[in-house]
């Protein structure tokens, strides 16, 4: 990580800054077992996962909100 760039929260959206409510996330933090993600069962576009900033690639999940809108037909 250089000096100016901003840091990864992995408990928040790295599109949106909401939190994502990743179980994996919350069970690192807490030390409390979950259960499966809510993204086991989401697909991600592969234009969605390119438009998160390469510093929080593999660092923070997507949110549920931000991977459903990019599910939705434009147009």
């Amino acid at each position: 990580m250089t000096p100016n760039a901003p840091e990864i929260d992995p408990a928040r959206c790295p599109l949106c800054g909401e939190p994502n409510r990743c179980a994996m996330e919350l069970e690192r933090e807490t030390g409390q077992k979950q259960g499966p993600c809510w993204c086991v069962g989401a697909s991600f576009s592969a234009e969605l996962l390119q438009s998160v900033p390469a510093e929080a690639a593999g660092q923070a999940c997507i949110c549920a909100r931000c991977a459903a809108a990019s599910a939705k037909p434009h147009g």
